[in-house]
């Protein structure tokens, strides 16, 4: 299997980060971490294994960000405002310099969003937000409404990055027939402490008429990296 390490210094975080790649070809995936997570942290917990026979097909080219949730959402010491500015450059970061480095070396069209857990929510979050770039999520046990995160603080940047806030007053067109062309996966667990969340987003999705499919596995302890591996290989 292709394993290529990259890190470099992002002007918009002011820090360095890292990037973990697997394979050669296929649908280029962005994976995201679970909570203040770290980019060897699918590799680590066997998700990319799970994933080999895929990867080494040439079927999937997985992206694997590193994250600074503990700068952002989790950062307790830091002013809510503060939070979700740095959220924001976060995105800034995901788009403007992982994304040309993903068309650098995959040309095609697709382009999918993943994560668990909290990396279920940067997932849903970036492909809702920008239906033209991702036209595919697949959030396996994501977590969603973050606002307690944020110590009762709310503006609009804040409305605009919960996903269960702003999908069901969203009306515009030109989003709700990008979403109707794209596929949004999402899979949790009959015992999954995210569970109300997942079905709350499978709700909000099918009142808006946007297609999506959403499963519950029977697994047991299934907010864990092995229930995961069982789900990636069937949903992605």
């Amino acid at each position: 299997m292709n394993r290529e390490y990259r890190k470099w210094y992002s002007g918009r975080l002011g820090r360095e980060m890292e990037l973990l790649i697997f394979g050669h070809a296929g649908l280029p995936v962005v994976v995201f971490p679970t909570s203040a997570g770290r980019f060897y942290q699918f590799e680590d917990n066997g998700m990319v294994r799970s994933l080999e026979e895929k990867i080494d097909a040439g079927a999937l080219h997985l992206f694997c960000a590193d994250s600074i949730d503990a700068e952002s959402w989790y950062n307790r010491h830091a002013p809510p405002r503060w939070r979700i500015a740095r959220h924001l450059l976060y995105e800034e970061y995901i788009l403007h310099e992982i994304l040309p480095l993903v068309r650098a070396v995959n040309a095609r069209r697709e382009l999918v969003a993943l994560g668990c857990s909290f990396g279920g929510y940067h997932a849903a979050n970036i492909a809702f937000r920008h239906p033209d770039v991702f036209t595919g999520m697949v959030s396996l046990s994501g977590t969603f409404d973050v606002s307690t995160f944020l110590d009762g603080y709310y503006d609009q940047d804040c409305y605009y990055n919960l996903p269960t806030h702003y999908l069901p007053q969203l009306i515009d067109p030109w989003y709700l027939e990008r979403f109707r062309r794209n596929s949004y996966v999402l899979a949790t667990g009959w015992d999954d402490h995210c569970l109300a969340q997942n079905q709350l987003f499978d709700q909000i999705l099918a009142v808006k008429q946007i297609p999506h499919q959403f499963y519950v596995s029977d697994a047991k302890n299934s907010h864990d990296w092995p229930a995961w591996q069982q789900m990636v290989t069937m949903y992605l």
